[in-house]
């Protein structure tokens, strides 16, 4: 195990995925850093908001569910909620699966931990197509530990000082600034968009109801939308007119029938 973990560091994928996740530390760590202050100011002990901070390692879950368990909310709406924050790890497992189905499930479940938004988007950008490739896992590996040590220490260290920084500071307005950047980078095509979208004016209209239901009902919408948006792409692709299948040529020397290239007249050439 040494070695191999040895190995993988010493892989030049391995410093290319450091690289590739560099610019986002700074948000990482703000928004790491907001979550252990707000864990503690919600009432929970040093220990238990360290132990927290390393076995849920999911800071979109831990700031949905702290506010729900300060109020006492019931248990199911607690797990429900952190369920629904994090089902978007289920479709980036979806998609890992193409990449390291290969492996071993004790590995594939490390992976899965240290996984997140940040490591998928830089991973997408250098891997477009699921072809597996040596470098893919050090590569991976390479982000996700500057991942999980820009997270763990900042929040740690907000967990330590909670009481010496004020949540009037506005670090997390900061943090979600700073991930601004990455959010704008995942939007590639116009189904993405359009579950932004729709998740944002989903999100400010329920922004009303109790125990924070507003972020699921955001994810419902954007789920939705993204869902219906692809049925309607795939249905205009299959109803878009084909190029026709002209009889050959025997001047041009074709002896099958022919189909024009996408984009290109098909004329014949001078005699």
């Amino acid at each position: 195990m040494r070695q191999r973990v040895q190995a993988i560091a010493r892989d030049p994928a391995y410093r290319q995925g450091v690289q590739a996740v560099l610019a986002t530390m700074l948000g990482i760590a703000a928004w790491g850093l907001v979550t252990g202050v707000a864990m503690v100011k919600s009432g929970m002990s040093v220990p238990l908001a360290i132990f927290m901070s390393l076995t849920v390692y999911a800071g979109s879950a831990q700031l949905a569910v702290l506010p729900l368990m300060v109020v006492g909310a019931p248990l199911w709406v607690v797990w429900f909620t952190a369920i629904c924050v994090n089902l978007r790890f289920v479709i980036l497992s979806s998609m890992w699966r193409h990449y390291f189905s290969h492996l071993r499930r004790p590995h594939r479940l490390a992976l899965g931990y240290f996984s997140g938004d940040v490591i998928f988007v830089a991973f997408s950008q250098r891997f477009s197509t699921p072809e597996k490739t040596p470098e893919q896992l050090p590569f991976f590996w390479g982000a996700a530990t500057v991942n999980w040590l820009s997270w763990q220490i900042a929040s740690i260290a907000g967990i330590l000082l909670a009481h010496a920084i004020p949540l009037e500071w506005g670090l997390g307005f900061a943090g979600v600034l700073a991930l601004l950047g990455v959010l704008y980078s995942m939007l590639k095509d116009a189904a993405t968009w359009m579950a932004c979208v729709v998740a944002c004016g989903a999100a400010v209209a329920a922004f009303a109801l109790p125990l924070k239901l507003n972020i699921l009902v955001a994810i419902a919408a954007a789920v939705t939308a993204g869902l219906l948006m692809e049925a309607a792409e795939r249905r205009a692709q299959r109803l878009r007119p084909q190029p026709a299948i002209r009889p050959p040529d025997p001047a041009r020397g074709e002896k099958h029938p022919v189909m024009p290239l996408p984009g290109h007249a098909d004329t014949k050439e001078p005699r």
